[in-house]
């Protein structure tokens, strides 16, 4: 996709594509690990949204041993009960991850959810711990969140909860930044239009990109498109 802007010009493109994908299914991604790019001075675009993540998750295993299945089954389901009930004074939630994607965990998801440890006489639940970002959030504040939450949870039996080691982020739907990403493109292609004069015009490349990011901060994502601008004279 090009788009050309020359002096003064505005851009009703942010608009259209916004359109497009307010349809979209509100879905909440884990933005870091595999899917966080790295920034490079020389091919990143230094035209960026930065935006403060909307919640940090860990992943714990929550794991026991006790030898009998029946018993070991009911201590694990204990232990996963007070997790529900005690997550929302604690300001966190409980998930469970696939394709990158945060999907609720609550009571029906018990059975479910439970599988081999790994070991003999051993049984586990992976979840997702996640609390939102406020705006007076630290990284330590947000993290402590969690792992204050994990410790004063009570644990039934042999069951243990075991992880909280790494840290990651999620944004909800990041595809509705999308538009203002675009805005800020639009907006830097114009102010290059102008200081070159009328008789010169800025190309816009890459516009179809999907929205990538990098993380600019602890808590903080800068989201861009990977898209070239050129610089050329108008022919008459």
């Amino acid at each position: 996709m090009r788009w050309m802007a020359m002096a003064g010009v505005a851009l009703a493109l942010a608009g259209g594509v916004g359109a497009a994908y307010a349809q979209n299914e509100v879905n909440e991604v884990v933005v870091t690990g595999s899917r966080l790019s790295e920034f490079d001075a020389g091919t990143t675009p230094s035209v960026a949204l930065r935006k403060r993540a909307d919640n940090v998750i860990t992943t714990v295993t929550v794991i026991c041993d006790t030898r009998d299945p029946e018993q070991r089954k009911s201590e694990l389901k204990t232990t996963l009960r007070a997790l529900i009930k005690g997550a929302p004074a604690a300001g966190v939630e409980l998930g469970v991850e696939g394709d990158d994607l945060i999907g609720r965990f609550d009571e029906t998801n018990l059975d479910g959810a439970i599988v081999g440890g790994g070991k003999p006489d051993t049984s586990a639940v992976t979840l997702v711990l996640k609390t939102k970002i406020r705006p007076e959030d630290s990284f330590d504040s947000a993290t402590g969140r969690i792992t204050g939450f994990i410790k004063k949870t009570p644990k039934t039996g042999r069951t243990e909860i075991l992880g909280a080691s790494s840290w990651d982020l999620t944004l909800i739907n990041p595809q509705q930044y999308r538009p203002t990403v675009i805005g800020l493109i639009a907006a830097d292609a114009n102010k290059a239009a102008g200081e070159f004069g009328p008789e010169y015009g800025v190309s816009v490349d890459g516009l179809q990109q999907p929205l990538s990011w990098y993380q600019s901060a602890p808590l903080e994502l800068a989201l861009y498109i990977p898209y070239r601008m050129n610089v050329s004279h108008l022919r008459k």
